[in-house]
C-alpha cells in the first residue's frame, strides 16, 4: 500500500474519499476497548460488540459491586463461545478518586453564581447547597481561587450534567465553593476533580486490592487498568502485589495518566508500565485545552518508540446519546489513529450509552480509513532511527520481517511466539498488513499441578495495533526443527484463508526460531 508524501497522492485520495468502504475480516488494525455496563452487558449486546470490532472488555470498578461485574463477565464468556472472537479482560481500578456521596441518589441541581459546600461529613444529606465527599483532606490540599470540577462519569463537556467551582473560603475541613454554571447531577456517579492539586491517597487503595484478590484472581484478568498513576513507583507497587496473587503474576499493568503528577513522572512510568492510558477526561481538566493534543502526540510518540501500547479515551463522547460521532469526533479518532495509537477505549459510550453496537462499529470504521493514510514508510525510518545500532538480535528480526512484508506486499505476517515478545516487536514497527501472532503454549509446574501457558500471551495481544492471535497446539514446540512448525503453519495459512487476508499467489512472511536461529522467509502460496 503506498504510503509516501500524502500531498504527491492527494488527487488519489480526493477519489477514494467517495468511493464505499471495503469489509475485511478484521474491522481495523487499531483496537477497541469497550467498557461493559448497564447498556452493554446482556449476551447479545455482547456478542453484537465483539462482531463490531471489540477486542479488550473493561470492567469499571469505580461503581457496581463485583457481583454485578461478575454476571457481566459470565455473560462476556458466553458471547466469546458463541461468536469464536477472542476477547481480554482489562479491571479497572477506583484509586485516589474523589466522589460525591449522594445516598438518596436524587438528582441534584446546581445554580450558577450561588454557593455550595464541599463537606466530608458523609452522614449529611446531598443538597444544592451542601454536598458531602470521600475525602476529608480536601480542606487542606485547596486555596481560594482553586479550580474544582464535578461531574457524572467526567466529563461530558456538556453543562447541564458538569459543574465547575472556584473555591472561595476554607471552613474547617468544609471547602466553601461558588458555582460557575447551572447544571443538574444525576444518575449514579458524581466524579469530583480538583486541577493540579495533589491528593494524599494511596494509588492502589484497599478496596482495590480487596477486588484484585478476590474477582481478578478468580477470573485471570488479562489487564489491570491503574487509575490516577502519579509515578513509577505506583506501578511498581501494584506489581509487586499482583505477583503475590499466583497467575496475575502474568496480569499487565497499564498506567492510567489522569493529572500533572503523572505527566511529570511520564518517563519513568512508561519505564515500569506494560502500557499507557491516556485519559483525556481528566487531562483536559488539568491541562489547558490547546496542551492536550500536544501531549497526546508527545505520549504516544514515546509509546511507539519504546514498543508499548498507547490508548486513547474520550474520543466519541456525544455518541452517548446519538448515533452518529460530530464531524470533530470522527476527526479526533481518525487523528488518533494517525499519532500512532494502538486502541481507542470507549467509556460512558458503551456503559451507559444508548448505541454501543453502533459506536463500536463507527469507530472500527473511522480507524480502518485512518489506517489506510497512516504514513509507514516515515513511521519506520523514525523507529529504526530511534533504535539505533547496534540492534539486538529480536529488534533486527522484526524490523526485517516489517521491512521484507511491505517490499514483496506481503498479505499477513505470520510470528510464532511463546512469550509474544517477537510478535509484538513487530507490531511496534507498524506493518500495513495484519500480524498473526501464533502462540505456542508452553508446559508448566508449580510443583502441585501442571498447566500450559499461552492463554495470556494470546489474549494480551488483543490491545496491539495490527496484532492478531492464535493459540496453537501445545504440541508443537516455538523452536522446533521437525515437521511440527510446518503443521502449525498450514493451520495458521488455513486460518488466515478462511478468514479473508489470505487468497491464492499472494505472499506470506514467516517470522519463526529453528533451534538457536531466528528465521524471517517468504511463502509464495500457490492454488
Amino acid at each position: 500500500m503506498p504510503s509516501n508524501n500524502l500531498l504527491l497522492e492527494e488527487p488519489i485520495r480526493m477519489a477514494s474519499v467517495l468511493e464505499p468502504s471495503k469489509p475485511t475480516f478484521f474491522p481495523a488494525m487499531t483496537k477497541i476497548v469497550g467498557t461493559l455496563g448497564p447498556r452493554s452487558r446482556t449476551v447479545e449486546v455482547i456478542s453484537d460488540c465483539l462482531k463490531a470490532g471489540m477486542s479488550v472488555a473493561r470492567f469499571d470498578f469505580s461503581w457496581g459491586d463485583a457481583a454485578y461485574h461478575e454476571e457481566t463477565l459470565e455473560n462476556l464468556k458466553i458471547a466469546i463461545r458463541r461468536t469464536k472472537k477472542f476477547c481480554a479482560v482489562m479491571l479497572d481500578t477506583i484509586g485516589p478518586e474523589l466522589l460525591v456521596v449522594n445516598n438518596n441518589e436524587q438528582p441534584i441541581s446546581l445554580e450558577a453564581d450561588t454557593s455550595v459546600v464541599l463537606t466530608p461529613d458523609k452522614d449529611k444529606e446531598a443538597t444544592s447547597n451542601l454536598l458531602p465527599i470521600n475525602f476529608s483532606g480536601l480542606s487542606k490540599a485547596v486555596k481560594k481561587g482553586d479550580t474544582i470540577f464535578i461531574g457524572q462519569y467526567l466529563f461530558t463537556g456538556r453543562e447541564t450534567t458538569s459543574v465547575w467551582l472556584e473555591v472561595t473560603d476554607v471552613d474547617g475541613e468544609d471547602v466553601v465553593c461558588q458555582i460557575k454554571n447551572s447544571a443538574t447531577l444525576a444518575k449514579q456517579l458524581y466524579t469530583l476533580h480538583v486541577s493540579q492539586i495533589h491528593i494524599d491517597l494511596p494509588t492502589l487503595t484497599d478496596k482495590d486490592k480487596e477486588v484484585i484478590s478476590t474477582w481478578g484472581v478468580r477470573n485471570n484478568i488479562d489487564f489491570l487498568s491503574l487509575s490516577y498513576t502519579r509515578h513509577a513507583e505506583d506501578v511498581r507497587q501494584a506489581r509487586d502485589y499482583l505477583s503475590k496473587l499466583g497467575d496475575l503474576s502474568q496480569t499487565q499493568i497499564f498506567a492510567k495518566i489522569e493529572n500533572i503528577e503523572g505527566i511529570t513522572h511520564f518517563d519513568e512510568i512508561l519505564q515500569e508500565a506494560d502500557g499507557i492510558i491516556l485519559a483525556r477526561g481528566n487531562l483536559g481538566v488539568d491541562l489547558p485545552p490547546e496542551k492536550v493534543f500536544l501531549f497526546q502526540k508527545s505520549a504516544v510518540y514515546k509509546c511507539n518508540m519504546a514498543g508499548k501500547a498507547a490508548v486513547v479515551t474520550r474520543v466519541v463522547d456525544s455518541m452517548t446519546d446519538n448515533l452518529r460521532p460530530t464531524r470533530a469526533e470522527a476527526t479526533d479518532v481518525a487523528n488518533a489513529v494517525l499519532d500512532g495509537s494502538d486502541a481507542i477505549l470507549l467509556g460512558a459510550e458503551t456503559l451507559w450509552g444508548l448505541y454501543p453496537v453502533e459506536t463500536i462499529s463507527i469507530v472500527g470504521k473511522i480507524c480502518a480509513e485512518a489506517e489506510k493514510v497512516f504514513n509507514q514508510d516515515l513511521y519506520f525510518k523514525r523507529a529504526i532511527k530511534f533504535v539505533g545500532e547496534p540492534m539486538s538480535h529480536l529488534e533486527s528480526i522484526a524490523s526485517s520481517a516489517v521491512r521484507a512484508a511491505i517490499k514483496v506486499k506481503a498479505s499477513v505476517i505470520i510470528c510464532f511466539t511463546s512469550s509474544g515478545r517477537a510478535a509484538r516487536l513487530i507490531a511496534k514497527y507498524r506493518p500495513t498488513m495484519p500480524v498473526i501472532s501464533v502462540v505456542i503454549p508452553r508446559l508448566k509446574t508449580n510443583q502441585l499441578r501442571w498447566s500450559f501457558s499461552g492463554a495470556f500471551e494470546a489474549r494480551q495481544s488483543l490491545i496491539v495495533r495490527g496484532l492478531f492471535p492464535l493459540l496453537a497446539d501445545p504440541r508443537h514446540a516455538a523452536e522446533s526443527t521437525d515437521g511440527a512448525n510446518e503443521s502449525v503453519l498450514k493451520v495458521a495459512l488455513d486460518h488466515g484463508k478462511a478468514s479473508g487476508v489470505i487468497k491464492s499467489h499472494d505472499r506470506v512472511v514467516v517470522c519463526q526460531k529453528l533451534g538457536d536461529a531466528s528465521v524471517v522467509k517468504i511463502i509464495e502460496l500457490e492454488d
